[in-house]
């Protein structure tokens, strides 16, 4: 069964616990390095989860965490972003990607955001492949720099 739980500055910790295991099994899928979190402390991790406006997700599979997301508010309030996003190997395959992405959709239609965007890395397939199925298409354009990723799109009206 998958929970998904949204989480707050309290839960810096199972946070911290799942990013660091999200950039050290999947470097190649976030542009934040493994070094730059590791060594962060609390208040940085609370921080990060109490960024105005943002929802942060943990899905749980039979009370294991096994996966995160955040949704960030994005272009002035039209766009919102899809960040973050990670499942373990252990969920994988068993619908926590669709939940979280789902999750992540409805908070951003909540916040009346237009667009849902994302940035990923085009030789991760199995993300894309996700992203397809949900919508999302190919904007043609990527991140400022980041030729290996692209960014993709999906209306929310």
């Amino acid at each position: 069964m998958i929970e998904l739980r949204e989480l707050t500055p309290e839960d810096w910790a199972l946070w911290r616990e799942l990013r660091l295991a999200a950039l050290a099994e999947a470097p190649h899928a976030f542009g934040s390095r493994l070094a730059d979190w590791r060594d962060a402390g609390e208040d940085q991790w609370r921080g990060r989860l109490a960024l105005v406006g943002s929802v942060n997700l943990v899905a749980l599979l039979d009370g294991v965490p096994v996966g995160m997301a955040s949704g960030v508010p994005g272009d002035g309030g039209r766009t919102a972003d899809l960040i973050s996003m990670w499942v373990a190997p252990a969920g994988r395959g068993r619908g926590v990607g669709d939940a979280l992405v789902d999750a992540v959709e409805s908070w951003a239609r909540r916040t009346s955001a237009s667009t849902l965007e994302l940035s990923v890395r085009v030789e991760n397939a199995p993300a894309v492949a996700l992203y397809a199925r949900h919508g999302f298409t190919d904007t043609g354009r990527a991140p400022a720099g980041e030729a290996t990723e692209k960014i993709l799109a999906k209306s929310l009206r």
